[in-house]
């Protein structure tokens, strides 16, 4: 019975979104709490919920706004698609936010994630993927130079460095992802315009060409309620 009082805080939060139209902004937090009559720690705790399922955002310095009906990418992840084309088989509209594209010498993780020694010449991609105007995921692929120049990329460049490297004719066999949660830095808060610490999925994976050598490392980030990944199994040795 002890978590009745935050269940209800949670039931009541759920009304209030529930009847608030999509788009306007929510009461600012301390008048909210005061609403509630819980603390602002504890009204934060409640409305991570919400976030994560996507259908409220926080903006930093502007407030709480409430989503509404959220496009939800779903798909397996028995077979490496870009996010361009999950979307597109679902018909939703993706689209590029911030793009940067840059050289940069490998640290001591990503001289690890790629297999490469430390200072090795490497090509980033950061950008954030929007969905319905809204930045939903995160996305850092890290090359070695001589692979990708920052001249190779297209002028119209689709953000998916996976699209690119198979139009191009690169031998790519298979890639190896870690997902786990993980809560938002500065730089990734500031990118999905959330609140550094919310909760995020996250996908560490590498990509090998036909030789076995890792050509791409990635970090992406997801904001959960905008994202259904499954995985089909099949069970023993049938």
């Amino acid at each position: 019975m002890a978590n009745f009082p935050f269940q209800r805080l949670q039931a009541d939060l759920a009304d209030l979104i529930a009847k608030t139209p999509a788009g306007q902004r929510l009461t600012s937090e301390p008048e909210l709490a005061k609403q509630m009559g819980v603390s602002r720690a504890t009204l934060r705790e409640a409305m991570r919920t919400f976030e994560t399922q996507g259908v409220i955002r926080r903006r930093q310095g502007s407030g709480t706004y409430v989503v509404g009906k959220v496009p939800v990418i779903d798909s397996g992840l028995e077979v490496l698609e870009s996010l361009d084309t999950m979307a597109h088989r679902m018909n939703l509209a993706i689209t590029i936010g911030e793009l940067h594209v840059e050289p940069v010498a490998a640290d001591k993780d990503t001289a690890a994630g790629l297999g490469v020694s430390e200072e090795t010449e490497l090509t980033r991609i950061r950008r954030v993927m929007c969905a319905d105007g809204r930045p939903v995921a995160y996305l850092i692929d890290t090359l070695p130079a001589k692979l990708l120049k920052l001249e190779d990329l297209p002028e119209k460049f689709s953000g998916s460095i996976l699209d690119f490297m198979l139009a191009r004719g690169d031998s790519l066999t298979v890639s190896r992802a870690a997902i786990s949660a993980t809560n938002a830095t500065a730089e990734v808060a500031k990118a999905l315009e959330i609140q550094r610490g919310d909760v995020l999925l996250q996908f560490v994976s590498q990509l090998y060409n036909d030789k076995g050598k890792i050509v791409d490392y990635t970090v992406s980030y997801f904001i959960p309620g905008y994202f259904n990944f499954h995985v089909v199994r099949r069970i023993g040795n049938s």
